[in-house]
C-alpha cells in the first residue's frame, strides 16, 4: 500500500480521518508527521498537521501483495486467504478460485514453486524463519493420501517379487511422506537415491530378512548380523558414517 497524506488541526485528528477513510484501526497503520500543527502567534494563523499513513506490512500482507501481484499478471481472479500462527511460526495461505489445477500444476510443481516464492519474499530480512504453507482446494492432503497408499501398493509389491521398485523423482516432502508411511513396517525399508531434482525414493526388501526359494513359502529370517537388528535405513548409515568422517577431520585439523 503506498502512502497517504492528511491534513488536519492536529496529528491525532489527521490520523482518525485516516483510519475513517480506510477502514482501519491504528494497529494496522504505520505513519510518519510531516508537519505538526502550530497554533501561530496569539492563535492566530495556526498551521495545520499533516501526516503520511499506509497499512503495516505485516507478513500477511507482504505475502497477500506478492501472491495478487502474481495472479493479477495471470489474469487470474483468486480470493486469499491467510492465517498466520505466531506460536509455531507458520504462515498459512489458502487460494480460492475458479480453475485452481492452473495453480496447482503437474503433481504440485506450480504450487511448491509459489510456495517456495512466497517463503523467499517474507524470510527476507527477517531473524525468524517463517514456515509457509501454500494450498488450494485441500489439494496437500488429498496428494497425502495418494502417496501413503502408493507406498502401501509398492511394499506388497516388493515383498511378493523380492525385487527393489524405484519410484518417480518427487520434492524432499513427498519423499518424506513415503519413509513415514512405511517406517514401521518389518520387511522393507525405504532410502532416497539421485541428486536433485531427481532424486528419488526406492522401496527394498530389508536384508535381514529372506524368502526361501525352494519352498515358495515366506520364511523370514534374520542375518546374523548385529548392524541389522537396529533397522538403520541405508539414508542414516550413510549421514552418520559422514558424520564420523567430519569429526575425524575436524579433530585433525585442531592437533595440526
Amino acid at each position: 500500500m503506498e502512502w497517504k497524506e492528511f491534513t488536519a488541526k492536529t496529528v491525532d485528528e489527521a490520523l482518525t480521518n485516516a483510519m475513517l477513510e480506510l477502514g482501519m484501526v491504528a494497529e494496522n497503520l504505520e505513519y510518519e508527521v510531516i508537519e505538526k500543527e502550530s497554533s501561530g502567534f496569539l492563535g492566530i494563523f495556526g498551521r495545520p498537521a499533516k501526516i503520511r499513513v499506509r497499512e503495516k506490512l505485516t507478513l500477511e500482507n507482504k505475502a497477500k501483495k506478492f501472491l495478487s501481484d502474481i495472479f493479477s499478471t495471470m489474469g487470474i481472479d483468486t480470493e486469499i486467504d491467510i492465517i498466520y500462527d505466531e506460536a509455531n511460526t507458520t504462515l498459512e495461505i489458502n487460494l480460492n478460485g475458479e480453475d485452481m489445477g492452473v495453480l496447482i500444476g503437474k503433481r504440485g510443481q506450480t504450487l511448491d514453486s509459489l510456495q517456495y516464492l512466497v517463503s523467499l519474499v517474507i524470510n527476507k530480512n527477517s531473524d525468524n524463519y517463517v514456515k509457509v504453507k501454500l494450498d488450494t482446494e485441500n489439494y496437500r492432503e488429498r496428494r497425502k493420501e495418494t502417496l501413503e497408499n502408493l507406498a502401501k501398493n509398492i511394499a506388497y509389491k516388493v515383498k511378493r517379487t523380492r525385487k527393489p521398485v524405484s519410484l518417480e523423482p518427487m520434492n524432499p516432502y513427498e519423499r518424506r511422506i513415503i519413509h513415514s508411511a512405511l517406517q514401521n513396517d518389518k520387511y522393507v525399508e525405504t532410502y532416497s537415491e539421485g541428486e536433485e531434482p531427481y532424486r528419488k525414493v526406492v522401496i527394498n526388501l530389508k536384508k535381514q530378512y529372506h524368502e526361501t526359494r525352494n519352498t515358495g513359502k515366506s520364511n523370514y529370517n534374520k542375518m546374523n548380523n548385529k548392524n541389522y537388528n537396529k533397522h538403520y535405513s541405508r539414508d542414516y548409515r550413510k549421514d552418520y558414517k559422514e558424520y564420523k568422517e567430519s569429526k575425524i577431520k575436524a579433530a585433525s585439523t585442531e592437533n595440526a
